[in-house]
């Protein structure tokens, strides 16, 4: 049951220069390594923060020296054309010296709905996934690109500056057909529920033997009813699933939406306070899931301190003892 710890910068509740020291001090206290969301919004007005998540990478990977980068994840199907998306990635490994890893997902309403494209069902979305998937590998692989496709052309594209490492890709799941079209074309497995059934099937469409890499958020603080309080007012959309998650389209609908979550029912969900066992028990649903990598979501973007500081002395060596790694 080996399996990574990883540390997320959550664009969505802290500023740029913060996201980039909060990073720089995950890989101080020896975290394996760190993943950014890519968000146009927060999930809630409360949240306060949408930095450009690719120019943070770019400095993350100037201020880092040896953890992974990811995104996690970016949609590269509305907001960004993939042969954009290509071009930034293949960019970000070579700022990286071959540490990033390119998450990509078919995305969210609430932060693609911005360029006035619309939101189309989700096989369609899907379906766009899968093209841009492959103008993006085409584009890796060197050379001109030429496409005209159901949803995407691209029109004599070719990236001039390409990483001598490959870009790995990873796709997010939620259910049969993205399990397929990640264990067809992607190089790791990517979700947020410690479902074994997703890994079957990403296995069986391709993707045995290929990382799983799962998400978890937290909220230490040393006061549990703190903590409680403000994974309330944070992450009180969190329970209400990704096929909700993925059509509703602003804050003010994820507040709505939200608005009768309990306290006590966020605490039945996420692990608050400094029960580093609670953390554990949590992660253990993921690496017996098969999942081999897991970054947690610190709740609060000014509780990051107290957390970095903590999971050095504490909950890392716990979590070496139970995962290895």
């Amino acid at each position: 049951m080996a399996m990574q710890l990883g540390y997320t910068m959550m664009t969505e509740q802290a500023g740029p220069k913060d996201l980039v020291s909060h990073v720089v001090g995950a890989e101080e206290v020896g975290f394996d390594f760190a993943v950014s969301s890519d968000h146009y919004f927060p999930w809630l007005d409360e949240m306060g923060h949408a930095p450009h998540a690719w120019t943070v990478l770019g400095a993350a990977a100037q201020a880092t020296s040896r953890i992974p980068l990811m995104t996690y994840v970016t949609c590269p199907s509305f907001r960004y054309h993939p042969a954009v998306v290509a071009q930034k990635a293949a960019t970000l490994q070579l700022l990286a010296d071959g540490r990033f890893t390119l998450g990509l997902g078919a995305g969210e309403n609430l932060n693609e709905h911005v360029v006035g494209a619309g939101w189309p069902p989700a096989d369609v979305r899907q379906e766009m996934l899968v093209e841009a998937i492959q103008i993006i590998s085409d584009l890796f692989d060197g050379g001109y690109t030429n496409v005209r496709g159901e949803h995407f052309d691209v029109e004599s594209a070719k990236l001039f500056d390409l990483p001598e490492q490959r870009v790995p890709i990873g796709v997010a799941v939620s259910g049969p057909q993205s399990c397929r079209i990640a264990g067809e074309l992607a190089d790791a497995m990517i979700a947020v529920e410690p479902n074994a059934e997703l890994g079957e099937q990403f296995d069986a469409a391709g993707g045995a033997g290929k990382p799983r890499i799962g998400q978890m958020p937290i909220c230490f603080d040393t006061d549990r009813a703190a903590a409680v309080t403000r994974a309330h007012t944070l992450f009180r959309w969190f329970g209400l699933g990704w096929k909700v998650n993925a059509e509703l389209p602003g804050t003010q609908a994820f507040d709505s939406a939200s608005q009768f979550v309990r306290e006590e029912d966020v605490a039945a969900s996420i692990p608050c306070g400094d029960d580093v066992a609670a953390v554990i028990e949590g992660a253990r649903a993921y690496a017996e899931a098969g999942f081999t990598h897991l970054a947690l979501v610190q709740i609060g973007g000014e509780h990051q301190a107290p957390f970095l500081e903590w999971t050095q002395r504490t909950l890392l060596p716990a979590w070496r003892e139970a995962f290895g790694g």
